[in-house]
């Protein structure tokens, strides 16, 4: 039986009336993060971007990226993204097993859903975030993106598209502590999350979504802004990059 808790998260490290914004927010992590967000009093506005949204947020489209922010800049300043964007499999092609099975258009697919476009994300809507203020970037990763902790091999596209994120992450956390000293930026590992999507992969074994996402809220809650982003689980436990 899992610990669910009828009390949702309260981001306490941020400015009572903050601006959340989740992408994403169509899927099954997503949408229990924008819940949660929406059920906190000390949440002024919760804004879900999705493929289904109005202004819709596309990755592989960069213009609908620049849409969204201008959307934004209505709601501007914004104190916490969560982007909860991604994928595992692509175009109905699973994760590879061996090397025989790596196909270059699958590879080329996986860095555009699970890196290229986030970061586009983030080119377009990180100057949105409040200067002099802390506020939190949250990005899902994944642990398989960790080059260290990678003793089982396999998963080859997937692996890469997250190790590539955890990278363009870092390099942009040092570049957003700058400007914004008072920014967390975080690679976050959910865990095993059940969802339609993970369920070939999972069955009914993974948290349900509500608890992981209540969970990753308490995390980066409490990460130090320290100019590096962080790279750590649902129970806030690091994980080598």
């Amino acid at each position: 039986m899992q610990n669910l808790t009828d009390t949702p998260p309260s981001m306490h490290s941020l400015r009572d009336g903050y601006t959340a914004v989740v992408l994403g927010a169509s899927g099954a992590l997503g949408a229990a993060c924008l819940h949660h967000l929406e059920a906190d009093p000390r949440c002024a506005r919760a804004v879900g971007l999705s493929r289904r949204s109005t202004p819709a947020l596309v990755l592989e489209d960069e213009t609908s990226m620049a849409r969204c922010a201008a959307y934004l800049r209505e709601h501007a300043p914004v104190h916490l993204v969560v982007d909860a964007t991604g994928a595992l499999s692509l175009d109905g092609r699973g994760p590879e097993k061996r090397l025989a099975d790596l196909d270059g258009d699958t590879l080329l697919r996986a860095m555009q859903i699970n890196a290229t476009g986030p970061m586009l994300a983030m080119k377009h809507l990180l100057p949105l975030l409040a200067r002099q203020e802390r506020v939190i970037w949250a990005k899902l990763s994944a642990r398989v993106g960790s080059i260290e902790d990678n003793h089982k091999g396999g998963w080859y596209a997937y692996r890469a598209s997250k190790a590539a994120l955890n990278m363009l992450l870092q390099t942009a956390a040092i570049e957003t502590a700058r400007q914004r000293p008072l920014a967390v930026i975080a690679a976050l590992q959910p865990g095993t999350v059940r969802s339609r999507l993970s369920q070939p992969f999972v069955g009914d074994d993974g948290l349900l979504p509500e608890e992981a996402a209540r969970r990753l809220l308490g995390v980066i809650d409490r990460l130090p802004a320290d100019g590096r982003a962080h790279f750590v689980d649902h129970l806030g436990k690091h994980i080598p990059w």
